[in-house]
């Protein structure tokens, strides 16, 4: 049976695994230099098992890690500005950053950090902002909970679940509509996400129209640099510190790294540029061995059906029915279960299954 845990690992506050600790880094505004990507690179080769992955919030987390490693692999990354003062602060300052940042939208990040460090909110662990304040909104498909965006003349501040906004005149607005959410009974029992508590027909006071969304770009060539993909997610620690020399990266949440300023790209292990590569159809968490709540093993059986995912669709392969590498609905979803795999036709990993007990061998007939 899969357990659901509630809540994200950290740095302070790693997670166990089938592999070791996971530990999960936050980078400040979602920016890295060479030098911390290269504390970072280095602390996956010494303290953990290498594995470095990208993750949906936009942050970075490293696999394998023993617990006596856990003392050395802080202060290795203390060193470089990446780790908080304590648990609280690293557990509120849950912040997603556009990778298209401008001035004005760092700015915008660093003052929130700085109001939540400072803050008491007693707020989820999943519980997170956006700050997406670009002509057009990229992050409205990814996980946040309070969203600032830019409207027609002004910023907005606009609650998850609702499309409608209000003018945003300080990040202290943003920490006001927090408070709102807990004064409303968002988080009853330390857990709850803004969407929910918004479809229980609770609505915070906001008036104006919220922007169109587009969707994520792909992998390649954008106007602030270049876009890297990494097969599943996970970065090589020599390609991490490689892209790095080419000039300062920008995580995003699409388990893509922005090279700011780069036009072209060599190749590099795990690096994907070309936006029609089946990879790019692929989400499936770590699997077993390394998740001990996985039944079965997930990414070389995606890798195997990749060229049978139609261009613009998406096949997730989940060890459970938690759904950890894709929280959304997929066109295909394969769930493993102690009978075999289940297929989820347009649904979750926990959706009512199509077929039911396949053997991977059948999977592909199926598909």
């Amino acid at each position: 049976m899969s357990v659901v845990k509630g809540w994200c690992p950290g740095a302070l506050q790693p997670m166990q695994s089938g592999d070791g600790w996971v530990v999960r880094i936050r980078p400040r505004g979602g920016r890295l230099d060479a030098a911390q990507a290269g504390a970072i690179a280095d602390a996956a080769e010494a303290h953990g098992n290498g594995v470095i992955e990208l993750t949906g919030r936009a942050n970075l987390q490293l696999r394998g890690v023993a617990p006596a490693a856990h003392a050395p692999l802080v202060a290795a990354l203390s060193a470089h500005a990446l780790i908080d003062a304590d648990i609280a602060a690293e557990t509120r300052r849950n912040i997603l950053v556009t990778p298209f940042a401008d001035a004005e939208a760092d700015a915008l990040a660093e003052a929130l950090a700085g109001a939540l460090a400072a803050s008491d909110l007693p707020l989820p662990a999943k519980f997170g902002f956006a700050v997406d304040p670009g002509r057009v909104p990229v992050l409205a498909r990814d996980p946040a909970d309070i969203r600032i965006e830019r409207g027609r003349e002004a910023l907005l501040l606009r609650a998850d679940g609702v499309n409608l906004a209000a003018p945003l005149r300080s990040v202290d607005d943003a920490l006001a509509l927090a408070r709102w959410f807990l004064d409303m009974g968002g988080a009853a029992g330390g857990r709850g996400r803004m969407a929910a508590l918004i479809a229980r027909g609770i609505r915070p006071d906001a008036a104006l129209p919220a922007p169109a969304p587009m969707p994520p770009p792909g992998p390649g060539a954008v106007p602030q640099g270049m876009l890297a993909a990494m097969e599943f997610g996970q970065v090589p620690p020599d390609t991490l510190r490689r892209l790095a020399r080419l000039g300062p990266l920008r995580m995003t949440p699409w388990r893509m790294l922005l090279v700011r300023g780069a036009r072209h790209l060599p190749a590099m292990p795990g690096l994907i540029l070309d936006p029609i590569d089946p990879r790019l159809r692929l989400r499936a968490c770590p699997g077993a061995p390394a998740c001990p709540q996985a039944l079965a093993e997930t990414r070389n059986l995606a890798r195997s059906l990749a060229e049978l995912v139609p261009p613009g669709a998406v096949l997730h392969v989940s060890g459970c029915a938690k759904g950890c590498g894709w929280p959304h609905a997929a066109d295909r979803t394969l769930t493993a279960t102690t009978e075999g795999f289940d297929l989820i036709c347009h649904g979750r990993a926990a959706d009512p299954a199509a077929l039911r007990g396949l053997h991977p061998d059948q999977l592909p007939k199926v598909l």
